[in-house]
């Protein structure tokens, strides 16, 4: 059964209500015959990796920068994975106080070096996620989800 990974770090209720909504979105009725591995970023190794056939990347903004948890992360993976996942689709979803563009270039200039494809477009929060934003999260869940199932 194909497997979407969920690698997050989720340190405020913001983030959390985000990851919420992706998950919601990965429950789309489309969605058939998908296992969804949700996993918190400092305990996700190279192993969730290889055996997944999507991901999504969830972060908080702090200082202009993604969370340390998550670029842990990419860091441990970034070797082990680099020449057998390319290709492999991912999205992502950031929240900031007030700007999450550092934190998405970041890891689009890591995961861009590992040539993962993004399928989806980037979620991207300032301040609290109101409708708008949970929405685009549920998007967000429900392309991945459908593109590792086949659609």
């Amino acid at each position: 059964m194909p497997t979407l990974l969920v690698v997050q770090h989720t340190p405020s209720p913001a983030v959390q209500e985000m990851l919420e909504a992706v998950l919601r979105g990965t429950e789309h009725p489309e969605v058939q015959g998908v296992t969804v591995e949700v996993r918190a970023a400092l305990s996700t190794g190279p192993a969730d990796v290889l055996a997944a056939d999507g991901v999504i990347l969830g972060t908080p903004a702090n200082i202009g920068y993604m969370s340390g948890a998550l670029k842990h992360f990419l860091d441990q993976v970034y070797y082990p994975c680099l020449e057998v996942t390319r290709g492999l689709p991912y999205g992502v979803y950031v929240h900031g106080n007030d700007d999450t563009s550092g934190a998405l270039r970041a890891i689009h200039k890591i995961v861009g070096g590992m040539d993962w494809k993004q399928v989806a477009p980037d979620v991207s929060v300032t301040g609290p996620p109101v409708k708008e934003g949970i929405e685009s999260c549920e998007e967000l869940g429900a392309l991945l989800a459908l593109r590792v199932a086949g659609y």
